[in-house]
């Protein structure tokens, strides 16, 4: 029996985004919820943001910081001077370390959610790779997304 895989989205491809949304850590102490649908949507491929999750990159839900709101358990928080010279600050849980959320001095309006802590993240679309100066070669990024060296262009 031959398993079908599912095939990736494209940038054409209709996504159904929530206008609230909710999530948490992996053992449940930590939980945020959104009263608006994200701002943007993004895989970040900076050397902090690899670091910070283990992995080639940062699936990333970018929401206006005044309609994101933690509601159980607060997380604690690590900050650094990232690629940008910007101060980022994550959030993670202290209780089993899964990341969250993340802030930078240069958007302080904005927080941008970690797309797998999303407790549906079915809907997650990224829009654009952004620092894939930064990207691993082993990284494989969707073709139809759309790249940036540096931070996307406001």
């Amino acid at each position: 029996m031959v398993e079908e895989r599912p095939q990736p989205m494209t940038a054409e491809a209709e996504v159904s985004v929530p206008t609230t949304f909710s999530g948490g850590c992996a053992c449940g102490a930590v939980r945020y919820e959104c009263s608006a649908p994200p701002a943007a949507m993004v895989n970040c491929h900076c050397r902090d943001c690899q670091r910070a999750g283990g992995s080639a990159y940062a699936p990333t839900v970018v929401v206006r910081s005044d309609a994101f709101r933690v509601i159980a358990t607060q997380p604690t928080y690590y900050s650094v001077t990232a690629q940008s010279g910007h101060i980022a600050r994550r959030a993670f849980c202290p209780a089993c370390g899964s990341p969250l959320f993340a802030s930078t001095s240069a958007r302080p309006d904005f927080v941008g959610i970690r797309a797998a802590s999303l407790d549906d993240p079915t809907w997650f679309h990224p829009a654009a790779d952004v620092w894939t100066a930064s990207a691993q070669p082993w990284d494989v990024m969707e073709p139809s997304v759309a790249k940036h060296p540096q931070g996307r262009p406001r």
